[in-house]
């Protein structure tokens, strides 16, 4: 259930049932010198809304670029040390390309998932009929086995790194599937919260408090419908431990600006699925591939045998940072590798309820 999507598009056997769809892609055009014909009416295009979206959202990402560039800029022209303004300049100028790489490389990697799930434009059916009452699940509703939305669960990992200036961190993620709903264009879906602490030695403070929203349908898939996300920092001061509220990136909801829903797990996954999770352009845009049924690891608190379930992700609004993750039954996500070898394992798993 912790959120870290990551996945290489690359080389995926699509065998979407659920999907016929396509996500739209992002890409910086070579800093938008120009808009691209605002056509309104674009059926003569119809077998290609994938990469047209793809190219569309490359032609925003520029005018993104532009805007803060200057925006940072008229910022430097007011720094009074000749040198300091300089050394601004210098940043900016270096932000403004960079930026533009990473325009190029999320217009890239849509392309590639276009490939991967079709040219046809995403829209699927999300009417209320089709999802079962969430509070139903477990006893009237059978759960999904890898993402049991039972009331009262609870999942609490633990992942220890070395960041950037070198020190030992230590992340703790507690993931609850609370008593609490919310209804999102007529579909009720289950509040789940997830709590990041970071610690770095002087006590765990909050990294990142989200509530996500998802929905089971009557076929057992599991909907992402949409997060609240609270980003935290940590700032030198009278109380270095006071954490502070710095952004609500990656906040979306179903409904909200055009975002859909995807799906977060599969009822009956197959090696090669591929599937959106997350369809909020600029914001939350994540997705999945399944590449085993039948893994064997061990953490802390579980261990699967062969029967664990794997799912590649990723996030389009970060090309080329993965994870995989490892999902047992019964119990849901276990193990979660971020690039490779960084390893957030789940340390407790108490039952709700239902």
């Amino acid at each position: 259930m912790y959120s870290g999507n990551r996945l290489n598009p690359l080389g995926l056997t699509l065998r979407m049932t659920l999907f016929a769809s396509a996500l739209s892609l992002v890409s910086a055009p070579a800093l938008a010198s120009k808009d691209d014909h605002d056509h309104d009416d674009d059926d003569h295009d119809e077998k290609a809304f994938c990469s047209k979206t793809a190219r569309t959202l490359r032609t925003a990402c520029g005018f993104d670029v532009k805007d803060d560039f200057w925006l940072s800029k008229a910022q430097c022209i007011n720094v009074s040390d000749r040198d300091e303004r300089k050394e601004c300049y210098k940043e900016v100028r270096l932000s403004r390309k960079e930026a533009r790489e990473e325009c190029e490389d999320q217009y890239d990697a849509r392309l590639e998932l276009c490939d991967a799930v079709g040219e046809s434009r995403y829209d699927p059916d999300f009417s209320p009929e089709r999802f079962v009452d969430p509070r139903q699940i477990g006893i009237t509703v059978a759960e999904n086995p890898y993402f049991p939305l039972i009331e009262g669960h609870k999942w609490v990992y633990e992942s220890n790194f070395t960041d950037e200036d070198g020190e030992q961190v230590t992340e703790t993620i507690t993931v609850v599937v609370t008593d609490k709903t919310k209804l999102i264009e007529g579909v009720t879906c289950r509040v789940v919260n997830d709590l990041v602490l970071v610690d770095d030695g002087d006590g765990p403070t909050p990294l990142e408090d989200t509530n996500d929203w998802y929905a089971q349908d009557i076929d057992g898939n599991v909907w992402y419908c949409g997060e609240e996300v609270q980003d935290f920092e940590t700032f030198d001061g009278d109380d270095p431990m006071e954490p502070e509220l710095v952004a609500i990136d990656g906040s979306f909801k179903v409904g909200r600006e055009r975002a859909k829903p995807g799906i977060i797990m599969l009822a009956l996954p197959e090696v090669g699925d591929v599937y959106l999770q997350e369809v909020a352009f600029g914001d939350a845009e994540d997705f999945a591939e399944v590449t085993s049924l039948n893994a064997t690891e061990s953490v802390p608190a579980a261990s699967c045998n062969g029967d664990c379930l794997v799912t590649r992700e990723g996030n389009l609004l970060e090309p080329g940072v993965f994870a995989d993750k490892y999902y047992a039954p019964g119990i849901g996500n276990i193990l979660e590798v971020e690039d490779g070898d960084i390893r957030v394992e789940l340390l407790e798993f108490t039952p709700g309820t239902p």
